[in-house]
């Protein structure tokens, strides 16, 4: 099944919902239930030594969990993160940086997603995530 929802779509999304100045996350793929996200680093992303931070590849993983989301709902901004969960594994330095995205499971409620993270042209992840998100409910018609 295709995504329910285009790449150029999702990037429109991002750049009326999230406005920001500087880099933004940019949506490259987007399937059945797998989204891969991209940004490029600038000064703000780094710690010394050049280290993407922490900060900068959770806001990643979150972006591409949502967008792994929105590939079999369709846009739904109420769709939230209910948790985070990250495994830092190894340095993540380079200037650009990759979120990939799969859906492990998605109920009425709830959503389950696992998130690689790295850099680009690496072949080990950086980091990993599992990220939960909850799902609005749907309106019954009684």
């Amino acid at each position: 099944m295709a995504s329910r929802i285009s790449i150029e779509e999702a990037n429109d999304f991002m750049g009326i919902a999230f406005e920001t100045k500087g880099p933004r996350h940019v949506v490259t793929h987007l399937d059945d239930g797998h989204a891969v996200v991209r940004l490029e680093t600038d000064h703000t992303h780094l710690r010394p030594g050049g280290y993407i931070s922490g900060p900068t590849q959770m806001a990643l993983v979150d972006t591409a969990a949502y967008f792994s989301v929105m590939s079999l709902v369709g846009l739904e901004p109420m769709a939230v993160t209910s948790n985070l969960n990250m495994n830092f594994l190894r340095p993540c330095i380079g200037k650009t940086v990759v979120a990939d995205a799969r859906m492990l499971k998605i109920g009425v409620a709830l959503a389950v997603m696992e998130v690689d993270v790295r850099v680009e042209g690496a072949e080990k992840a950086a980091s990993h995530a599992i990220v939960t998100y909850a799902l609005p409910r749907k309106e019954t018609g009684a």
